[in-house]
């Protein structure tokens, strides 16, 4: 009997276990024996449940800290390590190859020939080159044009299942209640409620073929992909829109796999001109020409809206911001650290004195963080750490800048201004442009 492959996935509970139910659930020549995590907390220790690996995995597979990966390599006699998750530097890439070839095993980056599902739909990606470039407000403004024009759209999230895997492998959004339903961390929120304000539906979980089928029995016009960090989309799209940010120029040709959709996009949008310098804005206009110059390019701003500006202006505030953009995608500040500038704040105080618990191990991470405070919430005992750090905190105001309404989901014993943003594109073309031509080829 032929020897099977030992394989080890790296990954933070995403794209990993995408990579697996494409291609190694049920292939008899790989076994996977463990998968590793990092980026998310509370993952490592867990299992990827029997009921979603298949019938070659009756016991699961466990998923370990990635920070084992050496001594796992060795344990399992691993032949090939599969590194799966995204926004990671070039030099990060080829560090982790490096620890992994020195074990005596193979490493591998697995690529859309194996890993993309094919829609019965015409499917439109939105993706990025960085976590925070603002792929949200696109995909809403990709969503609105769409609906404009009488079109049936149905949206799939990049996963993000944090919590009970097998309850998740597929989830329907359409109300308040499924949030509730399912359980769901700030950062899931953050991505749905925007779909579930404007009434729309939006799926997500763990396993993406049965995702599709799914969203596909809706009979929509159109499926929309909203990715996840900078990775590429889990489906072959039929029109692929990528977002970059002049704030972080160069990211766009120096981060895994943000450069490899930057290579595959028919569309990247330059995104918050307005706050950017022109100089930022040249060095990314001149990598989309240098690496991919038949894409379509279209400038765009996000401005913010606030609630009431009067509440900012002479106090000192306490700015909460969306946590993936600060933590892994490196911003060091985003609309509510701006809103609070703009509008006049006395002081944007530090939040770092009055963390607790996971909040305080966030900053130790994430040393570039100062005075913003990121909103972690990957579980209920987190977010509970992250309302005691804002009512702790001697701000006379908290500016709200994620893409939810914090107060939702945290008790907040201060006052609280809520700040918005949402994509405008900057003359011609622009997104309807673009979206016009597509349905004109693609559904008439």
């Amino acid at each position: 009997m032929k020897k099977r492959k030992r394989v080890i996935i790296m990954g933070a509970a995403g794209r990993d276990f995408h990579n697996f139910n494409t291609y190694f659930r049920n292939n008899p020549d790989y076994e996977v024996v463990a998968f590793t995590a990092t980026q998310i907390p509370d993952i490592a220790g867990r299992k990827y449940p029997a009921e979603l690996a298949g019938e070659l995995y009756p016991d699961g597979i466990p998923i370990e800290d990635e920070k084992d990966l050496p001594r796992l390599i060795r344990e399992y006699d691993v032949d090939e390590v599969i590194l799966a998750y995204s926004d990671l530097s070039h030099q990060y890439v080829m560090e982790r190859a490096a620890i992994v070839l020195a074990c005596g095993a193979d490493f591998r980056l697995m690529g859309p020939k194996y890993t993309q599902i094919e829609s019965s739909k015409p499917v439109i990606s939105v993706c990025a080159v960085r976590t925070g470039c603002g792929k949200s407000q696109t995909t809403r403004r990709v969503l609105d044009i769409l609906r404009s024009k009488g079109l049936k759209v149905v949206s799939i999230r990049h996963p993000m299942p944090y919590g009970d895997l097998v309850k998740q492998k597929v989830q329907r959004f359409a109300s308040y209640e499924d949030l509730d339903r399912y359980e769901c961390t700030i950062e899931e929120r953050e991505e749905y409620e925007p779909h579930i304000d404007r009434g729309s539906v939006i799926y997500a979980g763990v396993d993406y073929e049965a995702i599709l089928r799914a969203a596909e029995s809706e009979n929509p016009d159109v499926i929309l992909w909203d990715g996840g960090n900078n990775d590429f989309p889990f489906y072959k799209s039929d029109l692929k829109i990528v977002v970059a940010d002049p704030h972080r120029p160069g990211h766009e040709v120096s981060y895994y796999p943000g450069m490899t959709n930057l290579l595959m996009a028919d569309v990247v949008v330059i995104n918050k001109e307005e706050t950017a310098d022109l100089e930022g804005i040249e060095i990314v206009r001149q990598n989309i020409a240098k690496w991919n110059p038949n894409a379509v390019v279209i400038d765009a701003s996000s401005p913010i809206f606030v609630e009431d500006p009067s509440m900012i202006r002479g106090k000192s505030v306490l700015v909460v911001e969306d946590g993936p953009t600060l933590t892994h995608g490196e911003m060091g500040y985003g609309a509510g650290y701006v809103a609070a500038k703009r509008f006049g704040a006395k002081e944007i105080i530090d939040p770092r004195p009055f963390a607790v618990g996971s909040i305080v191990e966030t900053y130790r991470k994430y040393s570039h963080l100062s005075f913003i405070l990121p909103a972690m919430g990957y579980g209920e005992k987190q977010i509970k750490e992250l309302e005691e750090t804002i009512n702790r905190s001697s701000a006379e105001v908290v500016v709200i800048g994620t893409p939810i309404d914090l107060r939702r989901v945290a008790r907040l014993e201060k006052p609280a201004v809520r700040v918005r943003y949402e994509l405008q594109e900057i003359g011609k073309p622009d997104l309807e442009d673009v979206l016009t031509d597509f349905i004109n080829k693609k559904l008439k």
